[in-house]
C-alpha cells in the first residue's frame, strides 16, 4: 500500500527502520484519515511527513526530517508547500482521527489545556514574551490551546488552535507576513477552548465531561457556554471564585412605587455570594470523606474530599430562571494544613463521589500527552512562520499520535520501531 500511495502521487517514499507490517498498517491508517483530502499528493505528503515525525531523531523540523528520509531539495520543497501553503482542511483530518481512535479508547474525559513553544525572534505567528504554564515561566514563546480525549486505553488530541495576542491581531504587517487569515480575531484562551469543544461536540464521537485547570475553570463565560451547549464539566477553580449557598432564594424584585421605565425582570438573590474557600472553610468535619478511586491505569488511589451542592454565581439572564446548581469539590489530603484543590462541576446531583474525584484528578494525564507529542513527535519543533503551516504541522502530529495510540491499545501488534 505504501508503494501504491507513493506511485499515485509521484512521491518517493523509501522508508527504513520500520517492520513492513507496521508500515503497512500506518499506510492504511493514513489512507483512511486523509481520505477527505482532495489531492493525491496531499495524502502522500501527509504520510511521508508523519513517517518523518515518527523516525528516531533529536529534531523533528523539516530539514532533518527530509534528511532522515533520504530526500533532497525536491522533497523538501514539496513538504514545505504541503505544510505552509497547500489549502487542505485540518479539521477533516482531525475529525477522522478522532472517530477512528475514540472508538477504541472510549473517552471518559475531554481535557482542555494549553502549552508553550519556545521561540527565538519575533516572526513566528503569535510569538511574544508571555507566561506559559508548561514552561513554568515567562518566555519568548507561542502558546497553543488544545483539547484531548482521555480514555482507559489511551488519549488523542481533538484539536489545536494557536493563541494570538492582541498586538498580533492588530498588526496588519505581521499578519500578512505570517499569512494569518482575515477572519481570525483576538480570542482569550478559554474562548478558543470553547470553540474546540463545540467543534468536537459536533462530531460522531463519544462525548465526555470537559476538564481543565484554573485558567479555564475560573472563566464564568466558558462554564456558562459549556452548560448551555449541554456539555458536562469538572473544572479546577481558585478558592476566590464565588458561588451561592444552596438555600439562596432568587426572585424578581417588585417595582418600586413611582419608578419609571420597564419593570424589573432579572432575578436577584436574597444574599451575596460567598467564595469557595470560605464555603469550604465553614464545613463540618463530617463533610469530609475518604474516597477511593482508580486512575487511568487502574491503580487505586484515595484522598479526602468534600462534595457540596451550590448555585453558580454566573450572571442571571432575563428568562426568570435561577442560576444552575453545581458541585463544589474540594480535596484536603491527609497531613495538609488546608484544602489543596477546588473544582466546580455541572454533573448531576446523583453523580457518585468516586466519579467526581476520579474526574477531578484525571486532568493531569494531559501532561503525559504533551510529553509524547513533544518528545516523540516534535509538536514543538515546527520552525515555519506560517499560521496555516503551524496548524497543518499540529494536525499531522495528531494523526501520528492517533496511530501510536491504536498500536499501543492492541497488545497483539508489533510496536513501531
Amino acid at each position: 500500500m505504501v508503494a501504491a500511495i507513493a506511485a499515485e502521487a509521484g512521491v518517493d517514499v523509501e522508508l527504513v527502520g520500520v517492520a513492513p507490517e507496521v508500515m503497512e498498517r500506518l499506510a492504511a491508517y493514513f489512507a483512511d484519515v486523509t481520505s477527505g483530502l482532495v489531492r493525491s499528493e496531499q495524502r502522500a505528503n501527509a504520510l511521508l511527513y508523519a513517517r518523518g515525525l515518527m523516525e528516531t531523531g533529536a529534531r523533528k523540523s523539516l530539514e532533518p526530517i527530509v534528511a532522515r528520509l533520504g530526500g533532497g531539495s525536491v522533497e523538501y520543497e514539496a513538504l514545505q508547500h504541503f505544510l505552509a501553503d497547500s489549502p487542505w482542511d485540518s479539521g477533516v483530518v482531525v475529525r477522522a482521527v478522532a472517530a477512528r481512535v475514540c472508538a477504541v479508547i472510549e473517552p471518559e474525559a475531554w481535557v482542555l489545556d494549553d502549552t508553550g513553544v519556545l521561540k527565538d525572534g519575533g516572526h513566528s505567528p503569535g510569538v511574544k514574551r508571555q507566561y506559559s504554564g508548561t514552561l513554568g515561566k515567562t518566555g519568548n514563546c507561542q502558546v497553543t490551546v488544545s483539547l484531548h480525549a482521555v480514555g482507559s486505553k489511551g488519549t488523542v488530541p481533538l484539536g489545536f488552535r494557536l493563541y494570538l495576542p492582541e498586538e498580533w491581531c492588530e498588526d496588519a504587517e505581521r499578519r500578512c507576513k505570517a499569512k494569518i487569515p482575515d477572519d481570525v480575531e483576538f480570542q482569550t484562551k478559554p474562548a478558543i477552548g470553547g470553540d474546540l469543544v463545540a467543534r468536537a461536540a459536533g462530531w460522531r464521537i463519544r462525548r465526555a465531561p470537559v476538564l481543565g485547570d484554573q485558567a479555564y475553570g475560573n472563566d464564568a463565560k466558558l462554564r456558562t457556554r459549556l452548560h448551555g451547549d449541554g456539555i458536562d464539566y469538572v473544572l479546577s477553580v481558585g478558592g476566590e471564585c464565588d458561588v451561592y449557598e444552596p438555600s439562596t432564594v432568587f426572585a424578581v424584585p417588585q417595582r418600586k412605587p413611582g419608578s419609571r421605565g420597564p419593570a424589573p425582570s432579572a432575578l436577584r438573590a436574597d444574599r451575596e455570594p460567598t467564595s469557595i474557600a470560605a464555603l469550604v472553610a465553614g464545613l463540618e468535619e463530617n463533610a469530609w470523606q475518604s474516597v477511593c478511586f482508580r486512575d487511568r491505569d487502574g491503580k487505586q488511589l484515595h484522598s479526602r474530599f468534600a462534595f457540596v451542592r451550590v448555585i453558580a454565581a454566573n450572571p442571571v439572564d432575563r428568562l426568570r430562571q435561577a442560576p444552575r446548581e453545581e458541585w463544589v469539590i474540594a480535596e484536603w489530603p491527609e497531613g495538609h494544613d488546608a484544602p489543596s484543590d477546588y473544582w466546580i462541576s455541572n454533573l448531576p446531583a446523583s453523580t457518585e463521589p468516586e466519579r467526581l474525584a476520579r474526574l477531578a484528578r484525571l486532568r493531569w494525564m494531559i501532561e503525559l500527552d504533551y510529553k509524547q507529542l513533544k518528545g516523540e513527535l516534535g509538536l514543538d519543533h515546527y520552525e515555519g512562520r506560517s499560521y496555516l503551516g503551524f496548524h497543518h504541522h499540529c494536525t499531522i502530529v495528531t494523526a501520528a499520535h492517533g496511530f501510536l495510540t491504536l498500536e499501543r491499545a492492541d497488545p497483539n501488534r508489533q510496536r513501531p520501531a
